[in-house]
């Protein structure tokens, strides 16, 4: 490279290339001139079996049951008790020597094709050719990667080849379209419909086009996805929709800031949710207020004007009560009055009649008295007038006191 002189890749692989191609034209060779194998039959050895039914047993006979049933008859002893040297006269040949060649070209083979290996870089990882069982996974990523780094050029240039006949492509369209002569004859080959399709690109820049080419995620990319696809739903960022969506974009990028949008609008949409249920939650707590307090006060009002009633019926019973009661009262006072003015009646004229029997007594005792007086007079004149027994001055107490007024009236 210092000296000027840059070997390609394909002019490091040429020859070995080449002998790759010398082995596989000596194999087809050595497969040409490949004989069958076959088998050594001793007819002095068949001859000395007797099977014993009275057939011969000639070699025809010997290689069919060979062939189908691969049983061979032989005798040890000869018909004079000598060993017999052809005791198996059925023997099968293998032709070794062009196995032996076979094996030794397609290491060869193998070794060229190494060699390339080595060359490019594309290793058993990379192409997955001859996986070994026994190989560790992260020893297959590493040679794996190993490998992608060695032909990271390549790719690179495959890229920038693209991107820029891309560009080179979008630029000869815009100016064919303002300047060519040729666009009446571009019109008739993409079509009238396209081309005013394409004429926006007359007042495009290069950079306007945004022309960028991503590589197809690998299967450990895609695992890595996948992973952050599971994460989201596990955690309910995202809803099934969403991870079908993701998983259908190819490009990476593209899938992970769709991932992102995705999970960043179900939390924006879970939130929104959150606070219409809280704010839902809150009108339906204060209409089951604004309700309870509605019955409260109906319960209330209702209470009041049963108690209102209660008391108005009881104020009517009340008034009802007094009204019998003060007619009641009345009646007992008129029957008071009555007995009263009966018994004062009864009082008047046991009063009166006391009164007229005092008079009358009185004046019986008056005409009694009278009587009495005539007959005491009467008497008195014609006796004599009695004894005085008392003492004089004694029968008359201190202070005047005498019996005379104990005398009748």
């Amino acid at each position: 490279m210092y000296k000027g002189k840059i070997d390609s890749l394909v002019k490091r692989i040429t020859g070995f290339a080449d002998m790759i191609q010398l082995t596989h034209l000596k194999l087809q060779q050595v497969m040409s001139r490949m004989v069958p194998d076959g088998v050594y039959l001793d007819a002095d050895g068949l001859a000395e079996v007797d099977l014993g039914n009275g057939t011969n047993y000639n070699p025809q006979e010997a290689l069919n049951m060979f062939f189908q049933t691969g049983s061979v008859i032989g005798r040890s002893f000869t018909s004079e008790g000598d060993m017999n040297p052809g005791k198996v006269p059925i023997q099968e040949i293998t032709s070794g020597a062009g196995g032996q060649k076979m094996q030794a070209l397609i290491a060869n083979y193998n070794y060229y094709l190494q060699m390339i290996r080595d060359v490019t870089g594309l290793n058993e990882a990379r192409d997955g050719s001859t996986p070994d069982k026994n190989a560790l996974v992260g020893i297959q990523k590493i040679a794996a990667a190993n490998s992608n780094t060695a032909t990271r050029h390549i790719l690179q240039a495959g890229l920038f080849l693209t991107a820029e006949t891309a560009e080179q492509l979008s630029l000869r369209i815009s100016d064919i379209i303002e300047y060519s002569p040729t666009k009446e004859a571009f019109i008739q080959s993409v079509g009238a419909h396209n081309v005013a399709t394409l004429e926006e690109l007359q007042h495009l820049h290069l950079y306007d086009f945004g022309i960028f080419i991503e590589l197809t995620p690998d299967e450990e990319e895609k695992a890595l996805l996948e992973n952050n696809i599971q994460v989201a739903l596990a955690q309910q960022n995202i809803e099934l929709e969403d991870a079908i969506d993701i998983r259908e974009i190819r490009s990476l990028k593209l899938a992970n800031q769709l991932l992102k949008v995705r999970r960043k609008d179900k939390i924006a949409r879970d939130q929104k949710m959150q606070q219409e249920n809280i704010q839902a939650q809150a009108m339906a707590n204060a209409q089951a207020q604004q309700i309870a307090a509605q019955t409260e006060m109906q319960k209330n009002q209702a209470i009041t004007e049963s108690k209102s009633q209660l008391a108005q019926v009881e104020a009517q019973l009340e008034m009802q009560k007094m009204q019998a009661e003060g007619e009641l009262k009345m009646a007992l006072m008129q029957k008071e009055f009555e007995y009263n003015m009966q018994i004062r009646q009864v009082d008047s004229d046991s009063l009166n009649r006391k009164d007229k029997e005092k008079e009358d007594r009185k004046d019986q005792r008056t005409r009694i008295q009278a009587t009495q007086q005539s007959e005491l007079i009467d008497q008195r004149k014609n006796e004599k007038p009695p004894k005085n027994f008392e003492s004089a001055g004694n029968d008359i107490m201190g202070g005047g006191f005498g019996l005379g007024m104990f005398e009748p009236k």
